[in-house]
Parts: structure tokens; sequence; C-alpha cells
């Protein structure tokens, strides 16, 4: 077990990922998702455990002062969905018509005010990755498909993100430095038409995840450091917990984004400018309404929580806006 009361940063959140909770004879193996009563399901890749350096020398080509100081870190083992979530599963949490089911209990969860401008922006659905929620509301669409299948899912973090990303590599990207070869794992600027695309259309990276390298960014769950050095010294499944809005961690890169802004120790942090178009006052927990690049993937921890913790960390108040 790891001794809690060293973290300055995890808090209850690392009971989310190291928990007293025995696991059993759980297999720790790939498996399909269904979600009951309807077609939607998505595919869970097995992450092992391990051990990796997080950040970036300061030597590799696009390397930013938010992405060290390097650091080895151990990370549990963990589940982590092969894509990116998709509008097919996100409307059923938006809009509660499209879901009928309400002997789960799913009608009692809190749901998304209804944004008031198309959050697709005309770039696709079927298919396409959702875009443009807020971490708030990521972690309510979390909770939502745990009323739906009884299992615990979550937002990766930071550590957790850059080793499925890196998958036991070392170099600028998953598939080695060569910039010549993004085009072929991600949709970036030079090749998206400046829009979403369809998710797993290009190659997966060595652990057979699919648009860890642009598409649309994807949200943690830690709040934003400038650099890692408040981190350093914690090197068992790190994490630093939300204490404020602004910014939270987003991952990956987005399609509107050059190369270097897709290497997977690459960084960004959530902006109040995202929200600027917003007329509400204070500003909506639900939407960003000027973030069409950032979006969701999912992992459920191989250690589970208890009931208790569970409930804790999905019902966790929204921070307000301003």
């Amino acid at each position: 077990m790891i001794n809690t009361k060293n973290y300055s940063y995890g808090f209850a959140f690392l009971l989310l990922l190291i928990s007293k909770v025995t696991i059993g004879q759980q297999k720790h193996a790939d498996y399909t998702q269904e979600i009951p009563a309807v077609s939607v399901k998505f595919q869970m890749k097995a992450i092992p455990g391990g051990k990796f350096k997080m950040g970036s020398e300061k030597s590799e080509s696009g390397h930013k002062p938010d992405e060290g100081p390097i650091h080895e870190v151990t990370v549990s083992p963990f589940w982590m969905s092969t894509k990116e979530v998709t509008w097919d599963m996100y409307e059923l949490f938006v809009y509660q018509d499209f879901d009928q089911t309400k002997s789960l209990g799913v009608d009692a969860i809190t749901r998304p005010s209804k944004p008031y401008l198309d959050m697709t922006f005309g770039m696709g659905k079927e298919g396409h990755p959702a875009v443009g929620m807020t971490q708030y509301n990521a972690l309510q669409f979390c909770k939502w498909l745990y009323t739906r299948t009884g299992i615990f899912y979550r937002l990766p973090t930071e550590a957790e993100w850059e080793y499925a990303c890196r998958a036991g590599t070392t170099t600028a990207y998953s598939f080695g430095s060569d910039t010549n070869q993004v085009k072929d794992y991600a949709w970036l600027r030079s090749n998206s038409m400046e829009k979403t695309h369809p998710v797993g259309g290009k190659k997966p990276n060595p652990w057979g995840l699919f648009d860890m390298h642009g598409n649309v960014a994807e949200w943690t769950l830690d709040q934003y450091l400038p650099d890692y050095s408040k981190l350093e010294k914690y090197s068992i499944d790190p994490i630093a917990k939300p204490e404020k809005l602004y910014p939270h961690s987003v991952r990956g890169g987005s399609f509107e984004d050059e190369a270097s802004g897709l290497r997977s120790a690459a960084r960004r942090g959530s902006d109040p400018n995202w929200k600027r178009i917003d007329p509400q006052i204070p500003k909506s927990n639900w939407w960003f309404p000027e973030a069409p690049f950032v979006g969701i993937r999912l992992v459920r921890p191989f250690i589970v929580p208890s009931k208790q913790e569970i409930e804790e960390f999905y019902n966790q108040k929204p921070i307000a806006d301003y």
C-alpha cells in the first residue's frame, strides 16, 4: 500500500487508484463493454502496470518547459478504451429522451444542459469523437456509464495517459520520432481539413490504442501544473488533485495542432477563454462552446474502489465558474 499521508496532491483521489478493496479473481484482459438496452458498445484494452520516464528531454524536438523535469513513474495496471468516446454514446447521456431505460435509474442522473449550439460544429457525428464538454461534464458521463453498467469508469490521470500513449516507447511519438510518419497515426492540422474524423481511422500505437496522437485532445483527472517539480517525488500513481477550475490537464493534441503538439509528452491546460461566447452568468458547468478539439478517453482501474469511494468521487460538486 502507498502511504497517502505523504501525498500532498493525491488525497482521496488516490483511493480511486490504489484501493484497500481486494480484487479477488478478477482477470486483467481485453474486453468489450456493452451498454444495456442500446446497441452501443466499446472496447477496453488491458494496460499492464509498469515504470516509465514521464516527460521529455530538453533535446527532444518540440520540448516545452512544462514537460519536465523528466522523472520515473510507476503506474498500476488499468484498462483504457481503445478509442475516444463518440457522439453515438455520449448523446445517450446528454439527451434524456434518447435513454428509455428508466428502470435502471439513469433518469435520476444529473445531465448536461442541452447545448444552445451544434456542439459537433458541423464536423460530423456518427463515429466521430464527442467534443466540447467540460471536465465536470466528462466525469458526470462516467457516472452515467457506471449507473448503466455497474463498472467504475473515470478519466485517466496524466501519468496513466502518457504511460499508455508511449506503450513502452521512449521516443517523441509512440511510433518513433520521424514527423513524416505522424500522418499515418494521427489527424492533425496538415491532414485533418480542420475537423474531427471517425475514431480508429489511423494506425494504433503498439498497445492497440487509436488516436492517442491527434483527432481530439483528451481530458485527464489532473490539475495542470506548469512543471512536474511538485510531483516529481511522488513516483507511484501520481496525480495533481484538482482544487481550482482552471487549468485542468489535457493530453494528446488535436486536429487543430501541429505535429509537435501531438508528442507523447505534450500537454496543455484548459482555459476560461474556451467559454468566451457562453452568454450565461456564471458560465456553464457543462460546455466549452469554443473547444471543439477536446474529448474523452475512458479508464477503468484494475483495483476496484469501494462503493463509498466511488460515490464520493462521482458526487463531487462542480467548482463554480466565473
